[in-house]
Order: C-alpha cells, then structure tokens, then sequence
C-alpha cells in the first residue's frame, strides 16, 4: 500500500479528505505513538513528576483509552525457548492497539538496560516500536526515547 506520509495510508488519505474520521484501525505505529506521546504530555503537564510509575501506568492507560485506544495493562509477554513456551516471561506496563509497546519509567536516569529491555520485549512479542517514558524529567520530550524492531520510518 502506498503511503502518503507517517501514519496514514492512501485509503486513510482520501477520508480525510471526504472529512471523515480517522478510524483507530487505520492507525499505523507512527500515528499510535503520536497519540501516545501527546498524552503523556497532557499527563505531565497536569500531574508533573513525582508520582509512582504505576500511577503514571494508570492514568496514561486511562487517557488513551479516553481517546479511544485499546491498551492493555501489564500485558504479559511469554519467553519461547527451545519450542517451549513459558509464561512466566516479561509483562510489558502497556500495549496500545496491539501495536506500541509502552514502558513507564520514574527514574534519575534511562540506562542501556532499560532501552535493551524494551527491544527485547518488543522482539519477543513480535512488535515494531516502542516508547520508553522517563516522568521524572522536568521536560517530558527530555523523557521519552522510541525504540525500534525493525519499524519503517
């Protein structure tokens, strides 16, 4: 399918044109994480930083479903391994529209590990992109760092 810029399709394109909407399903990784980052932002701009990164799990899982996007909370990422799937693996704080892995993170600092964990999550769980949101930054464009699996930018 051609693309007529980030996030939208030709099919998409020609709706927006007609003045429809923008279904959720239309949306590709690019267009989910746009709305991602612009809740986070509504989120720390009203709450700021200094609140538990589950607080910060729920409120964002409530603000992108305020929107209209399925997020599924602690989502569970299963480990295969020699043909044996084990449940007990990774659980990822959001998954939105089965698309963009989110990890929520209250920290001084985002180490290596911290992106390195969201690759492998993304990996495991076969998705293409990933965001890492650090709340405990006065600026929050300062705190969130996308993670890439293979994703066409």
């Amino acid at each position: 399918m051609e693309s007529t810029g980030p996030g939208l399709s030709l099919r998409s394109f020609a709706s927006l044109r007609l003045g429809e909407k923008l279904t959720k399903a239309d949306m590709d990784e690019n267009a989910v994480a746009k709305e991602i980052v612009d809740a986070a932002f509504r989120i720390h701009t009203t709450l700021g930083p200094g609140l538990l990164e589950s607080v910060y799990n729920a409120v964002l899982a409530h603000e992108l479903g305020r929107r209209g996007l399925r997020t599924l909370q602690q989502q569970s990422i299963p480990v295969v391994y020699e043909n044996i799937r084990i449940d007990t693996g990774f659980r990822a704080d959001l998954v939105v529209e089965d698309k963009v892995i989110v990890e929520i993170k209250f920290v001084d600092l985002i180490a290596q590990v911290h992106k390195k964990q969201l690759l492998t999550y993304l990996r495991l769980a076969d998705k293409r992109l990933g965001l890492l949101i650090n709340f405990n930054v006065a600026l929050i464009k300062d705190g969130i760092t996308r993670i890439v699996n293979g994703l066409r930018e």
